[in-house]
C-alpha cells in the first residue's frame, strides 16, 4: 500500500498506475473537516427520506458549500497529479453510514456506472470521520484496475446494499482485499475499473465520507443534460459544457466560512 503525506505528492502517480489506488494523508484540515460534517448534519435534517448513505450528485448543483469543498485547491492538487491541470467535476456525493446499521456497499467497479469517453476519470474519497475496519472502510482488491468492465448485476439485499446493481461477486477475491483505513481529513484515491466495496457499519461510531469523481476536460460527458463544472485549466472545445457556479442564498442554503465570497 503506498501513502504519501501532503503536500508532498511527488511519485503519487508511478504508485497510482502501479496499484490502482493511492492514499494521500493529511489532505483536508480539521476546520473543513468539521464544516462537512455539519453540512452532513444539515442535509440529513433537510431530506429525511433520503438513506444518509445516498447523499447523491442530484443535491450538487445547486448547494454552493458542496461546490466549495469539492474546488478546495489541495483536492485539485492531488488530482492533477493524476489526470493534469485542466480539471472538471463529473459527480460527488456523501456516504455517511450511521451507527450499527450502516449499509454494505458490494463489490463493484466505478465506470459501469458512469458515461464518459474515455473512462479517464479518478474517485477520491475523502474522510469526515476515521474509517476503518469496524465501522465498514472502503475495502480495494489491488491489482483489478486491469481487468475489463464487467457485466453488472444484482447487489446482494442481505444485509442491505447501497447499490441496486453492483457485479459477480464471485470475480472479487476476498482473500486479497485491502482495508483502506483513514483518519479525517485523509484521502484514497481510486481508479475506475478497480474491484472495491465496503462491509456494514456495526459499530458505534459513524463512517463518514465524500466521493468525488474528477475528469480532465478531454473527457466527454455523454449525458448531455448532466451538469458539471470546470474547476481549473482550460475546457476543451466542443466536448463539454460547464455550468456556472451556485450563489449563497441566506436562509436557503448551509452558511459556511466566507460564504458571502459566493453571493
Amino acid at each position: 500500500m503506498s501513502e504519501f503525506t501532503y503536500p508532498h505528492l511527488q511519485g503519487v502517480k508511478t504508485a497510482y498506475d502501479r496499484d490502482g489506488y493511492v492514499i494521500v494523508r493529511q489532505v483536508i484540515d480539521v476546520d473543513l473537516v468539521r464544516e462537512a460534517n455539519q453540512h452532513i448534519d444539515w442535509l440529513i435534517q433537510k431530506h429525511p427520506d433520503l438513506r444518509p448513505e445516498l447523499l447523491g450528485y442530484s443535491l450538487v448543483p445547486d448547494d454552493p458549500f458542496w461546490i466549495r469543498l469539492v474546488s478546495d485547491s489541495r483536492l485539485l492538487n492531488v488530482a492533477e497529479q493524476l489526470i493534469g491541470p485542466n480539471i472538471a467535476l463529473f459527480a460527488a456525493d456523501y456516504i455517511a453510514k450511521p451507527p450499527s446499521e450502516g449499509r454494505k456497499i458490494a463489490w463493484h467497479q466505478d465506470g459501469n456506472y458512469w458515461p464518459l469517453k474515455p473512462m479517464t476519470v479518478v474517485t477520491m474519497w475523502v474522510a469526515y470521520t476515521a474509517s476503518n475496519p469496524e465501522n465498514g472502510c472502503v475495502r480495494i482488491i489491488p491489482g483489478t484496475q486491469h481487468m475489463n468492465l464487467q457485466e453488472r448485476k444484482s447487489g446482494p439485499d442481505d444485509p442491505p446494499d447501497v447499490l441496486l446493481t453492483g457485479m459477480d461477486q464471485n470475480l472479487a477475491n476476498e482473500s486479497q482485499a485491502v482495508d483502506i483505513v483513514l483518519d479525517p481529513g485523509d484521502v484514497s484515491v481510486h481508479h475506475p475499473h478497480i474491484i472495491h466495496g465496503s462491509n456494514a457499519n456495526t459499530s458505534k461510531q459513524w463512517r463518514r465520507g465524500g466521493t468525488y469523481q474528477y475528469i480532465p476536460t478531454t473527457t466527454e460527458i455523454l449525458n448531455k443534460e448532466w451538469p458539471t463544472f470546470l474547476f481549473r485549466g482550460q475546457a476543451t472545445e466542443q466536448i463539454n459544457t460547464y455550468h456556472t457556479f451556485p450563489k449563497y442564498i441566506p436562509g436557503e442554503h448551509f452558511a459556511f466560512r466566507n460564504c458571502e465570497d459566493w453571493q
